[in-house]
């Protein structure tokens, strides 16, 4: 067994210094993987690799991992045994259904560490006072992870989890957090909520919001609409932070405001084609991740099914470790329309800037293997926000025109909370 030993500050160490200790526990890493998981002791068999060689440069050559094998042979993954995990999570199942992911204690301590580096990096202190809007039970991870971030910092935590608009104002107006932690749109409803019941949001003493599961900025790290609303309806600094389940690794932005910042001792991170090579920094591709220390279920090279870009050179921070950039998308999700690749969150890009569009969501479907049926089903409170003045914005921003019908803002919330997601729903994929 392996027991994970935080390095903190390495980020701050020069280029040089933080590779050299990388190459260290990278390597410690696969060999622990390749000794005490069934999966990668037969996978580096078969393929006759020597853990003891491997380096960061090298690092490409092994195989990737994806979820649907993580998830097909998933008992073989874990490399403890079973009386010592500690807590068992099921992945939120964006992908398809959810995935057993087991912890030990040594992965909660990790866990824990990640959280409250990546909440200290974007201002956290032990004076505040944190009320999380995420859920901290039905075998997620989220909700663990912030609250045991918080703890550590020795902030003051307020679990109110997946409560209602109402449950969450009153304990604004009665406890005062100073920082919010939640998914941006529910944010965004819950500043409008307190609008309607005649409490201006930026009076109630939050001065940061953790934004997590939606991104908050594009590709140039510009904000997108929900976050520019989000700073103008809260007067709050707006942070964004990136995580999966599987990695037990988060990406957070720091106070400079300018990509998540990888804690070099907690995982290497790299963006590969559709090929698998591995892409330089600021070329836009599939994030994979290997976590760095983890004992029940280590991984190696594991593809999120994201796609973003690295961003490297020192950060006004002071940190010296690359930054992920926003996630732009899911590669199961990409469409091919008319010759181009789009993602639903292009698409989302657009349609959040134009006035009079209240609710909307997006199908994918197609007759033919080169090319989708994109549809955008749209409900409008405006008169003035016609089918030919949404197709003339997201023409101008995507180079192609997806059908956009408009409907009823009942039918689009039909759509959107249909199913057991743990998520709004945005993107409909009935393609084969």
């Amino acid at each position: 067994m392996t027991v994970f030993t935080p390095r903190p500050g390495l980020e701050f160490l020069s280029p040089d210094e933080i590779r050299s200790v990388q190459e260290e526990l990278l390597r410690r890493h696969v060999t622990y993987a390749a000794t005490a998981s069934p999966y990668y002791r037969e996978l580096f068999a078969h393929q006759g690799i020597d853990p003891a060689t491997v380096t960061l440069e090298s690092l490409k050559s092994l195989p990737l991992t994806d979820k649907s094998v993580f998830s097909s042979r998933n008992s073989e993954f874990l490399a403890v045994p079973r009386e010592a995990i500690v807590d068992i999570v099921l992945s939120s199942g964006t992908t398809g259904q959810p995935t057993t992911v087991m912890y030990t204690e040594s992965d909660l301590h990790r866990l824990t560490y990640n959280e409250e580096i990546s909440f200290a990096s974007c201002g956290l202190t032990a004076s505040d006072t944190v009320l999380l809007t995420c859920t901290i039970d039905r075998c997620f991870i989220a909700g663990l992870a912030y609250y045991s971030g918080v703890r550590k910092l020795g902030a003051a935590a307020i679990r109110n989890g997946l409560a209602s608009v109402e449950s969450h104002g009153e304990i604004i107006r009665r406890l005062r957090p100073s920082v919010l932690v939640g998914v941006p749109t529910f944010l965004l409803k819950l500043g409008r909520h307190l609008l309607s019941q005649g409490t201006d949001p930026q009076s109630v003493g939050v001065r940061k919001l953790v934004c997590i599961g939606e991104p908050v900025r594009d590709r140039s790290l510009a904000f997108l609409k929900a976050g520019e609303e989000l700073e103008f309806i809260w007067g709050a600094k707006v942070y964004s932070t990136y995580a999966s389940s599987e990695t037990i690794t988060s990406f957070c932005e720091c106070t400079a405001q300018c990509g998540g910042h990888l804690h070099p001792d907690l995982a290497v991170v790299e963006i590969v084609d559709e090929q698998g090579c591995p892409l330089p920094c600021g070329e836009v591709g599939e994030v994979v991740v290997t976590p760095l220390g983890i004992e029940g279920m280590p991984l190696v090279r594991f593809r999120t099914g994201d796609t973003g870009f690295l961003l490297d050179g020192p950060c006004l921070c002071g940190r010296n470790s690359v930054r992920l950039g926003p996630i732009l998308g899911r590669m199961r999700q990409m469409m091919k329309l008319k010759g181009t690749t789009i993602y639903p969150e292009s698409i989302y890009a657009v349609m959040d800037t134009i006035p009079g569009v209240s609710e909307y969501f997006v199908t994918a479907s197609s007759d033919y293997d080169l090319s989708d049926q994109v549809r955008v089903y749209v409900a409008v409170n405006d008169g003035s926000c016609s089918e030919g003045v949404i197709l003339e914005r997201l023409q101008a921003a995507l180079r192609v025109r997806p059908e956009v019908i408009i409907t009823s803002e009942e039918t689009v919330n039909r759509w959107r909370n249909a199913g057991n997601s743990r998520k709004l729903i945005r993107f409909i994929d009935e393609r084969k």
